[in-house]
């Protein structure tokens, strides 16, 4: 097959048509005829410089709907100003994509100029148009597939940042907002009444969420039950905020699914473009990053930078608290719990403490709650219990034998929904040759009520062990009187929030003096927390609390300064 830009060259034969120049075509015919010979699948014409004359065409140009004569062909009037710069020009060639066509029935080319010397006064031109219609409508059919939910017909997750990246590139950032929405229950749903049920919900909600836009924003579907929405903006959060109860407003009506009558709720989260967002996926980002406060909140969420610092800052509390668990980089405090009536020390609470490698100390308020939402919270824990049994274990042999106190741990709710906890407190005290009667189990109101059932048996489990078991914060969490009476709870201990200031508050004396009453009703002993003064812990013991925990008698200490308490005259 011959190059299309090699087809003319210095002739002397006259071409019809063309009385100032002439061409000679490669080939037995010297006429404008050869050109359709030719075996390229091209739409071909010879322009001159002389008001882009008219040098010769093929049929295959006729055929392509491109004009009868060159003249008369909107190449000329549509790639004009491109010609005549090309002859202006020292390119020896040029090469671009054109459409020809209205939107409905556009013809696609790739078009290439060529220039062609006749000599030195004479320029012409080879302009060869190869028809793409057939693969550019494929290309662009197979696109719009890839970029809309099959389901819904919406945009999905490529198509929707595609429009989004295009309207941050056409306008200003401060103009548009992103809104990521959940549905709450879908996944029940889907559960219970299949996944038809469950495409058929989510195409009505998609038909509904629709209906309640502006026709200039964008709706896609996301995910499994997410849709995002690009908006335009011109009145900042109150815009989307409008928006967004829009959404909800439509979400209100039950929706029809068989014989049942399910109301769909949603959570919303939204990010505005003014936001320092680096592209369109991070501000996707920031709107799914709304949605969680929206899913706790229970209303729309605009999204705060603070909160987003906050979410990395516990990211990187995770990744350094796992590499202290795995690399020993944690210790225990003991703070002392004392016997009211004599004074005596009879047990320490262990609780954990953290050194970060960068020498900053961390409070367990800090990192407990990023360790029992990323699950460290297990490693941790039977850590913790391992190390408390093994501190008890030191201290008798630095006694000479039963060094006569307990030591209370913590268990959190996570640990004791995921973990074997009976098995793991059992294996500590085993490798430690440590008694049951030395441990005390200290629960949460919350660990009991979330599981009652299997934490009943953990709990029955502990007591066949030795171990002793307090209920810690009591009165803070979802006091259940039924579990109370059922549990075998050994000790109730009574948070810091009613003892501390309980001099000087009616209420809170009221609520003590009503707790110390339901512990001894039940045959339980008592510890109030956050003794700081020798006045209040005298009313403790008037009223009838067992024992006492508190800077009145020691902030948490390290295991070695916590035993030298036990040798001191008033112990």
């Amino acid at each position: 097959m011959k190059r299309a830009d090699a087809l003319c060259e210095e002739t002397s034969d006259p071409i019809p048509g063309s009385p100032e120049a002439s061409i000679r075509l490669f080939g037995p015919q010297k006429s404008t005829k050869f050109l359709d010979l030719l075996p390229i699948p091209a739409a071909i014409i010879v322009l001159n410089e002389h008001g882009f004359g008219f040098e010769g065409i093929n049929q295959a140009f006729r055929r392509a709907g491109l004009g009868v004569t060159a003249q008369a062909s909107p190449i000329i009037r549509l790639l004009g100003g491109q010609i005549a710069s090309f002859f202006d020009s020292d390119e020896r060639s040029i090469e671009f994509d054109w459409q020809f066509g209205d939107t409905v029935d556009s013809r696609y080319f790739r078009v290439k100029i060529a220039r062609r010397l006749v000599d030195h006064s004479h320029k012409r031109a080879l302009v060869t148009l190869i028809d793409n219609t057939s693969e550019t409508r494929t290309e662009n059919s197979l696109r719009r597939e890839m970029m809309t939910d099959s389901l819904t017909g919406l945009p999905n997750r490529a198509g929707f940042t595609d429009q989004l990246e295009t309207a941050i590139t056409a306008g200003s950032r401060a103009e548009y907002a992103v809104l990521s929405i959940n549905l709450d229950r879908f996944s029940r749903v889907n559960a219970c009444m299949g996944a038809i049920s469950g495409d058929e919900l989510l195409i009505s909600v998609a038909r509904r969420m629709k209906g309640a836009l502006r026709a200039r924003d964008v709706i896609a579907r996301t995910g499994g039950d997410e849709f995002t929405i690009l908006m335009a903006v011109d009145d900042g959060p109150a815009d989307a905020l409008h928006v967004a109860k829009r959404i909800e407003d439509s979400l209100v009506m039950p929706f029809r699914l068989s014989d049942f009558e399910i109301r769909v709720s949603c959570s919303i989260g939204i990010a505005l473009g003014a936001d320092e967002a680096g592209d369109a996926e991070e501000l996707v980002r920031h709107a799914q990053f709304a949605v969680k406060r929206s899913k706790k909140t229970g209303r729309s969420e605009v999204y705060q930078t603070r909160a987003f610092d906050l979410a990395r800052q516990q990211f990187g509390i995770e990744t350094e608290l796992r590499r202290a668990i795995d690399n020993g980089g944690l210790r225990l405090a003991f703070q002392p719990i004392v016997d009211l009536a004599t004074g005596r020390i009879i047990a320490f609470e262990a609780l954990s403490r953290w050194r970060t490698e960068q020498g900053v100390e961390l409070s367990p308020t800090e990192f407990i709650p990023v360790a029992e939402e990323s699950g460290l919270i297990v490693p941790l824990g039977r850590w913790a219990m391992a190390q408390a049994a093994e501190t008890i274990a030191q201290w008798d042999r630095l006694a000479g034998g039963d060094c006569g106190v307990s030591v209370a741990v913590n268990l959190s709710a996570i640990q004791l929904q995921r973990d074997r906890v009976a098995r793991m407190v059992g294996d500590a005290l085993q490798k430690s040759g440590v008694d049951g009667r030395r441990l005390t189990i200290e629960l949460t109101e919350s660990a009991i009520v979330a599981d009652p059932d299997r934490t009943a048996h953990t709990i029955r489990a502990l007591k066949e062990l030795g171990t002793t078991l307090a209920m810690d914060d009591f009165g803070t969490g979802y006091s259940n009187l039924a579990y109370l009476q059922k549990l075998p709870i050994d000790v109730l201990k009574i948070d810091r929030s009613f003892v501390s200031g309980m001099l000087a508050d009616r209420d809170k004396v009221a609520i003590v003096r009503a707790i110390l009453s339901l512990a001894q009703a039940l045959g339980m002993k008592t510890t109030a927390e956050g003794i700081e003064t020798n006045e209040l812990a005298q009313t403790l013991t008037a009223l009838g609390c067992t024992f006492g925990q508190g800077y009145l008698y020691s902030q948490p200490v390290p295991a070695d300064q916590a035993f030298l308490l036990l040798s001191s005259p008033k112990n």
